[in-house]
């Protein structure tokens, strides 16, 4: 049976049920890893503040890998590790989403911040019960540091293709990512899941091929491909799940669970 030495989560439909929940066997194998001193490992397009209420709600603390890869932070909650682009990148790309008039709502990410144009978008409306935190109404201004993390573009599903085609023709330099059928993930280049696991396993003196990870959508499947024992959620897209060949039970029946105990892990 492998050595697994860290495992890695996505949060919304991997970590998560359809309703927001983190499943009792889930649970249980999260405290199990933490009884066997193996790190769990959150790694998701959510900001801290979109992370820690969940990890408040279970009685978990674990490392969290932050805006896709732009932020780790420690346990602890200590910044190990940040990536952002300039504000005046952010404002060319707001700039360019107004002018061609785009079907989308944006938001802004720095550290713990997150500003949105109009709190009363509907888009916005569902997203701060997803992740259960509140957005601020602002402006780039309204943002405190010198750099934006990330910027989010909640998008029209029957538009989502062309923005991302158009967005990635004019800001080549920046990594931009689809994480669902209407969400943008905008970050600087060089951030990724993918490459903030293999920091992450640097920083523990671990090798990736130790590790596991399960995700669900088009921004886990280089991180999958990344360690040792990657698994897709079955309520991954289907082009996803052609494309990578290991997959574990979906987020509403515990394949966290069933797939860590195959591999061995004693649950």
């Amino acid at each position: 049976m492998p050595k697994i030495k860290i495992v890695f989560s996505d949060i919304d439909g991997t970590l998560l049920n359809s309703t927001h929940q983190i499943t009792p066997l889930t649970q249980q194998a999260i405290r199990a890893l933490e009884h066997a001193q193996i790190p769990f490992v959150i790694v998701s397009a959510r900001g801290p503040s979109g992370i820690t209420p969940i990890m408040w709600e279970y009685g978990f603390q674990c490392p969290m890998i932050c805006y896709s890869g732009a932020l780790i932070l420690s346990e602890n909650g200590q910044v190990l590790f940040q990536k952002g682009f300039q504000k005046r990148t952010a404002k060319a790309i707001i700039e360019l989403a107004e002018q061609r008039q785009f079907d989308l709502s944006w938001c802004l990410f720095s550290f713990d911040e997150w500003i949105v144009k109009d709190r009363s978008d509907p888009r916005i409306v569902r997203e701060e019960k997803i992740v259960k935190a509140e957005s601020k109404q602002g402006s780039l201004e309204t943002i405190a540091g010198d750099d934006v993390h990330k910027i989010l573009c909640i998008c029209n599903p029957r538009q989502i293709l062309t923005i991302e085609q158009e967005l990635k023709k004019a800001f080549p330099h920046l990594s931009i990512a689809k994480s669902a059928d209407h969400l943008l993930e905008i970050m600087e280049r060089g951030v990724t899941k993918a490459a903030a696991v293999k920091q992450f396993c640097q920083m523990r003196q671990i090798a990736p091929a130790d590790t596991a990870a399960f995700g669900d959508n088009y921004n886990d499947l280089e991180m999958l491909q990344t360690v040792g024992h990657g698994f897709f959620m079955e309520n991954a897209p289907a082009e996803l799940k052609r494309l990578f060949p290991c997959h574990t039970k979906d987020n509403d029946h515990d394949g966290i669970f069933f797939a860590l105990r195959k591999m061995g892990l004693d649950l």
